[in-house]
């Protein structure tokens, strides 16, 4: 096989669904296009098939007519599109960068903390975040205090689960909105008691750390808030761009736009025009494209190999942008559900063209004249 292969690194589950297509919102025919125009070969693995020297592997290769398993050299070029929350196989992500290997998108699950706390300290970032801390009774009293509406997230949640609303409604007081467990009404809201919030929520969040947030009074279409996701991915010159865009609008009923909560996906430029001044959305979406890739270049400045980024954008009534989070591993079906199939394929081809890029790199620094020793 050609040298010029890239790894796509998969969970173990969806790994072992590729025979028979079964990988979920991955779209395994989209990377074998994207990698064909970029003159590469792509191998599907997971860490398990990794060799302990980690110089070869265990991975599926497409052969034109079914996809089969080969033992093959270790690419040295691979995009991970796992989620690896255990610390000996970041540990082995990190020993393959180490010895020259390009793992990209490595880590793909910082915290909301961490990365809320990388923006905070970039004055020119700062005005676009919602107040947030890491949750403890100290700083919920503290946030309760400053901001009559709140979200309280999971610091590494992810696709909506477990997010709740704080918020004060005169003259009843707090409230608390979250999640129901059964029963036909997918939230339940209970008033809390002398501000404290039930004996149930504080012993989930001894063992769950969570982040609490000033909750944006986001625009809203028919009542239901509104918010874009922006996907960002280095390309083919290894600098970051803005693959494509689109709105969530969340079920009705709803305080959280995720599709996997019931959210919609719509183009942005439709569903903007329907919350907003039709005049000010061309310049508010201009606006959230620019905060997009500031935000993306300088988390990449920070985060090592990081390549591949969805980001959630909120917009006020007024077209004033604010960054929600980041997602590492940005799911991209979005743009399949908004009838978006180009953009869809772009954030695909995307990152096959960073691939080729950084292959081109490896065999420049391969091929350079080495420096004369004195």
């Amino acid at each position: 096989m050609s040298q010029d292969t890239v790894g796509i690194l998969l969970n173990s589950s969806m790994y072992r669904g590729i025979p028979t297509r079964r990988t979920g919102q991955e779209w395994i025919a989209g990377y074998e296009e994207a990698a064909q125009e970029y003159g590469l070969s792509p191998v599907f693995l997971r860490l398990g098939g990794i060799s302990p020297a980690g110089d070869r592997c265990i991975a599926y290769v497409y052969n034109g007519i079914e996809y089969v398993e080969q033992r093959l050299p270790l690419p040295a070029v691979i995009h991970n599109r796992a989620l690896y929350p255990q610390l000996a196989a970041q540990k082995k992500l990190q020993s393959l960068n180490d010895r020259g290997f390009t793992i990209f998108n490595a880590n793909n699950r910082y915290g909301k903390d961490y990365i809320h706390r990388l923006l905070w300290n970039t004055p020119h970032l700062r005005a676009y975040l919602p107040a947030a801390m890491p949750l403890n009774s100290e700083s919920l009293r503290r946030m309760m205090s400053r901001h009559p509406d709140l979200i309280l997230k999971p610091i590494r949640g992810s696709v909506g689960h477990g997010v709740m609303r704080l918020r004060y409604t005169p003259p009843s007081g707090w409230e608390l909105t979250y999640a129901s467990a059964r029963g036909k009404q997918p939230w339940h809201t209970v008033r809390l008691q002398r501000g404290e919030l039930p004996p149930w929520t504080r012993r989930m969040l001894r063992s769950t750390p969570y982040l609490v947030q000033e909750r944006i009074p986001l625009a809203e279409f028919e009542q239901r808030p509104i918010d874009l996701r922006i996907t960002v991915q280095r390309g083919s010159g290894g600098q970051w761009g803005v693959t494509g865009r689109f709105a969530k609008v969340a079920a009705a009923g709803s305080f959280v736009c995720n599709i996997a909560k019931g959210g919609e996906a719509q183009p942005a430029e439709e569903l903007l025009a329907k919350a907003l001044p039709a005049e000010i959305v061309p310049s508010a979406l201009a606006h959230v494209e620019n905060l997009a890739l500031e935000i993306s270049r300088h988390l990449g400045n920070r985060l090592p190999h990081l390549a591949d980024l969805g980001l959630d954008i909120g917009l006020t009534a007024s077209g004033r942008p604010y960054f929600i989070e980041s997602n590492g591993r940005d799911q991209r079906y979005g743009f399949r559900k908004a009838g978006m199939s180009e953009a869809w394929k772009d954030s695909y081809r995307q990152p096959m063209a960073y691939a080729r890029y950084l292959h081109e790199q490896t065999a420049w620094r391969r091929n350079s004249p080495k420096p004369a020793a004195e």
